[in-house]
């Protein structure tokens, strides 16, 4: 791999953003794809993969804060994790505390298939991680956390390293 650009002492500048966005677009693009072959076999696509993801993350997540994670409406939410059920790769079950919450697991299946599909994700960012060094990672977690708004990052915190 040949040796990154490095950023201009005017990272501020116009180019230096677009070259950010456009960097940070297809990164993420070219990262997605390494699993779509194997969310279509499935019958699956990238929400269902995030669901499962967080899902994996934190055990027994409610729906509401997987909803909050997300981002996206509760009929999409509802359709996604109807799909999830229906494979036998996520069972709910109502909460301890408040019967009206719904809280989320893998199923066994569900967990073989996200650590599969998280594989095939760590093998990519592993490279790019041990290509670019570890201050560079550092730093790329520091420009990634500061895209989040700070209300949202507790939320995101909560998920643990």
């Amino acid at each position: 791999m040949a040796a990154p650009i490095p950023a201009s002492p005017l990272f501020l500048r116009e180019p230096e953003i677009r070259r950010g966005i456009e960097l940070l677009y297809f990164g993420y693009a070219h990262l997605t794809r390494t699993i779509d072959a194997s969310l279509a076999k499935q019958g699956l696509g990238r929400a269902h993969h995030r669901a499962l993801y967080f899902i994996a993350r934190k055990p027994d997540l409610s729906v509401s804060e997987l909803l909050a994670l997300l981002s996206i409406t509760k009929q999409s939410l509802g359709r996604v994790l109807g799909e999830l059920g229906e494979r036998g790769l996520v069972e709910t079950r109502t909460g301890d505390r408040d019967r009206r919450q719904r809280l989320l697991r893998l199923t066994s299946e569900g967990a073989a298939l996200e650590s599969q599909l998280f594989e095939m994700l760590r093998e990519k960012m592993s490279a790019a991680y041990s290509s670019a060094g570890q201050g560079a990672v550092g730093g790329f977690w520091a420009v990634l956390e500061g895209l989040i708004p700070e209300a949202e990052r507790a939320r995101i915190a909560r998920l643990g390293p």
